[in-house]
């Protein structure tokens, strides 16, 4: 596995910062400059630890140069921002028809995809619909699935308010996909050792940078529970492989909506646990 290491010794002042952080401890000093270790190169994960933490820039990894990595700690937001943004963000459920400019999907993709997982394994597939007609058909044809398994009874007694999900369909009102211009939904391999923390990070990392966009989001069980009821594998129809874990499912677009100040709810439960 060729990991691309190299150390720029002009910068290098041999602090041993990449030495001690590294999680599998490959790398070493060798005896001056640090180097990897041949007997333990393969346990890399590729997390960039080593890129990161080096504070004169002078290591590389996988090819990459440090200088295109962000500053730290200057490109941080204040905690304060960060903390109106959580409590600013709201599950929006009237969208614009428009959609978003390309170029903002792909921003929000390729910063998620920094997002943390399981060993750093990076197995979430994100299946996207970004395109107005093929949303119009996923919803012609969830709602026609749906009106299937109402008719022929299909549904169980925990999953009857779909009869006015389709009722309200039939009167021009969207209540699973709320007239959302974009859909995501995350998947990863069953093979991966933390499914449903990555999928859920992933989509929570999506969601409060679209929130700092000014794009809306959506958390959205009910489209995953009408695709569990309907006679269509409409997952296959999405290209979601069938060895995956699937995950929810979040609508995003601009608001229709615009709200003024944030709620208030700082109320928590708390388990404190001491043992000594």
């Amino acid at each position: 596995m060729d990991l691309q290491f190299t150390i720029d010794q002009e910068l290098c002042t041999q602090c041993g910062a990449c030495v001690d952080d590294c999680p599998f401890h490959i790398i070493e000093l060798s005896p001056d400059y640090p180097a990897l270790n041949p007997a333990r190169a393969h346990h890399c994960i590729r997390c960039q630890h080593c890129l990161a933490v080096c504070p004169t820039g002078a290591l590389s990894i996988l090819g990459l140069n440090p200088d295109q990595s962000l500053p730290l700690p200057q490109s941080l937001p204040a905690a304060d921002q960060v903390a109106a943004l959580i409590r600013g963000r709201r599950s929006i459920r009237q969208f614009r028809p428009e959609p978003l400019d390309p170029h903002q999907i792909d921003h929000l993709l390729r910063t998620v995809a920094n997002a943390p997982t399981g060993k750093n394994n990076r197995q979430c597939l994100f299946t996207l619909v970004d395109d107005r007609a093929t949303m119009d058909e996923l919803r012609r044809r969830t709602l026609e699935g749906l009106r299937r398994a109402v008719n022929e009874k299909r549904l169980g007694s925990d999953l009857g308010y779909f009869r006015h999900v389709v009722s309200a369909w039939d009167q021009g009102r969207d209540i699973i996909f709320r007239d959302a211009p974009h859909l995501l939904t995350v998947s990863v391999p069953k093979t991966v050792t933390t499914p449903d923390a990555d999928m859920v990070i992933a989509l929570t990392c999506f969601e409060l940078l679209a929130a700092a966009m000014g794009i809306g989001t959506l958390w959205n069980a009910m489209i995953k529970w009408a695709f569990s009821q309907i006679d269509e594998d409409l997952y296959a129809a999405l290209g979601v492989p069938d060895d995956h874990v699937r995950g929810y499912f979040l609508l995003f677009g601009r608001p229709a909506v615009q709200y003024h100040r944030t709620v208030q709810r700082d109320d928590y439960r708390l388990n404190r646990v001491r043992l000594v």
